[in-house]
């Protein structure tokens, strides 16, 4: 029986990349796909959830329900030097040839319900079943947690895309922009009592999709193929002039796949938690994955990943 999957995004380009690629695993079942500011403002993460539900034709499609516009304490901050003005890599603002928009704004409207009310609904719903696939910062499952601790405590696992603990951070040198973002709502999660799994830039940093790659499934494949190629255009460009790599880390989708094929990955069990008031190591995930002598394990922290059995699955899922 496939997993009930809620999907809690800040839709940039790879969390696009990860909605897909739920979509696509039938070991999931996507009941809900909810939207937190982050990479763009709130408005522009549910558009682009509509719009990447759009590519895939499904007949049957999650709710989306908007949540927080805003961390719980810090200021905003976005990332639209990486993923663009619009979340997507400006596709928003592509024209054909007839000047006409290749990807028009949906007609779909997001559920009346927020974020911070459906999650806890939904895992009141189906106690023990349902897994939260976190690709944003934390700041709907914090307001959730704060709202119904006592349903929350009922979601089978917190999967996190966030966090890096023995590599440096792409926001600090230390930390990763999900947890930077909103180190707050990541602490009041990490003192939930949910179980967590950590999918940190210690092996995002490793899940790499080739521009050339890319390139191919465009010219052989269809409108998802299509899809990636120009929605990721802007964000390989950014790679390739600041990380030194032809292509893009699929750190969100690696978190999706976690949820379908935890195979995949290893985990070890670990105390984290997250710097609040550093003046330099704000947003660092702190932990000690040697031992557990600084505290009881509170998560799970992915430490390697079989890099080949992901990307060949994300290719076939997604690109094909």
């Amino acid at each position: 029986m496939p997993v009930r999957v809620i999907l809690d995004t800040d839709t940039g380009v790879d969390d696009a990349l990860a909605i897909l690629l739920a979509m696509r695993s039938p070991e999931i079942r996507v009941e809900a796909i909810t939207g937190v500011c982050g990479n763009t403002p709130l408005e522009n993460c549910i558009r682009n959830i509509h719009l990447t539900l759009s590519v895939l034709d499904a007949r049957v499609t999650p709710v989306v329900a908007p949540g927080e516009d805003r961390p719980l304490v810090r200021e905003l901050a976005y990332a639209g030097e990486i993923h663009g003005d619009d979340g997507l890599g400006g596709v928003t603002s592509q024209v054909d040839a007839d000047g006409r928009r290749t990807y028009p704004d949906p007609v779909q409207r997001p559920s009346t319900v927020h974020a911070a009310d459906l999650i806890p609904d939904l895992a009141g719903r189906y106690p023990g079943e349902l897994v939260l696939v976190a690709v944003g910062p934390l700041t709907n499952v914090a307001r959730a947690v704060m709202k119904d601790p006592d349903r929350m405590r009922g979601l089978r696992e917190i999967i996190i895309m966030g966090g890096a603990f023995e590599t440096g951070g792409n926001v600090s040198p230390v930390a990763e922009f999900n947890i930077h973002a909103d180190p707050h709502a990541a602490q009041i999660v990490c003192d939930s009592g949910i179980p967590l799994v950590f999918v940190p830039l210690d092996v995002t940093r490793q899940a790499f999709l080739d521009a050339g790659t890319i390139d191919h499934f465009a010219a052989e494949a269809g409108a998802r193929a299509v899809f990636v190629r120009d929605c990721t255009a802007r964000y390989v460009a950014f790679h390739r002039q600041n990380r030194g790599v032809n292509g893009c880390f699929l750190h969100d989708p690696l978190a999706v796949a976690v949820a379908a094929r935890e195979d995949l990955v290893t985990t070890v069990p670990a105390r984290v938690d997250v710097e609040t008031a550093g003046d330099l190591t704000t947003g660092m995930t702190v932990s000690d994955l040697r031992s557990d002598r600084w505290g009881e394990p509170n998560a799970r922290v992915c430490t390697a990943v079989d890099v080949q059995a992901f990307t060949t699955l994300f290719e076939e899922r997604v690109l094909a």
